[in-house]
């Protein structure tokens, strides 16, 4: 299996870059969630050239072990080889019609804080200076979170009248916002805090337990009920243009801060 490994944070965005030009030439929904990840990459790399870290080279060792748990996961399921489960749903699913482009980032964001990125915390960290980490790992978050409202402006781009869907049903409002944000990063915290505690004989357990979980959370986000599901056939059935001109539209999205109160659906799930 040729899996490429990134040792520096330039690395990362060269190989993201791969995935999602190999993604448009194929019409494969993969490179939506690259797409989005290489952006928040992108804002990483920028607050670690400005300052914005506390420890600036503790975070690109983080981006960087955070990052090649991705692209293991890709270059595993590429060669059909076995990769956690909760990133195996995933590309599979992006093979599939029906899922629309917010389950697609939705999916690979659920995989990869709520599994990946607890676990490339704790191997930055130790038990004594895990909480060290907390304050730039909400800088993370931030990022991830002001990238948003660029978002959904992308998307309405793919389908013009989703806004007066999402905002029509209650249920699927900020449907988006509360699981990527909120969610995922207070899962991802806690057990990130579990997991530097364990000896290394337990920790591989430990990671295929959690990620029985995960995969649990992606089901429910490609099927999360009746109307909701019954709605989001409809944007799909809509959307504009190919796999490659979304990709490509949501290239186009914007750093921009949250100013909106998320409210939190019916379909959500807590922080496991």
């Amino acid at each position: 299996m040729n899996t490429k490994q990134a040792t520096t944070i330039k690395e990362v965005i060269q190989c993201l870059d791969e995935i999602i030009e190999k993604s448009k030439f194929d019409q494969c929904a993969i490179g939506l969630f690259a797409t989005l990840y290489r952006e928040v990459t992108m804002q990483i790399k920028n607050g670690i050239e400005t300052g914005l870290f506390q420890n600036p080279e503790r975070m690109e060792k983080l981006d960087v072990i955070f990052a090649n748990r991705y692209l293991k996961a890709y270059y595993q399921f590429q060669a059909k080889e076995k990769c956690s489960e909760c990133w195996k749903f995933s590309f599979v699913k992006s093979e599939e019609y029906w899922p629309i482009v917010v389950q697609h980032l939705l999916l690979g964001i659920n995989a990869h804080v709520n599994l990946d990125l607890g676990i490339a915390c704790a191997q930055v960290s130790t038990p004594e200076s895990i909480f060290d980490l907390h304050s730039d790992y909400n800088k993370i978050n931030d990022i991830l979170s002001n990238l948003v409202n660029g978002v959904e402006k992308c998307l309405v781009e793919i389908w013009p009248t989703l806004t007066y869907i999402l905002k029509l049903s209650g249920k699927i409002d900020n449907f988006f916002i509360d699981f990527s944000m909120k969610t995922a990063r207070d899962g991802a915290w806690k057990y990130a805090t579990e997991f530097v505690l364990l000896p290394e004989n337990q920790r591989e357990a430990s990671i295929q337990e959690r990620d029985i979980k995960i995969t649990k959370i992606a089901r429910l986000v490609s099927n999360p009920g009746y109307f909701v599901s019954s709605v989001f056939k409809l944007i799909r059935l809509f959307e504009k243009g190919t796999v490659a001109q979304k990709i490509i539209e949501l290239s186009k999205v914007e750093y921009n801060p949250i100013t909106e109160t998320v409210v939190t659906p019916e379909c959500a799930v807590q922080p496991i």
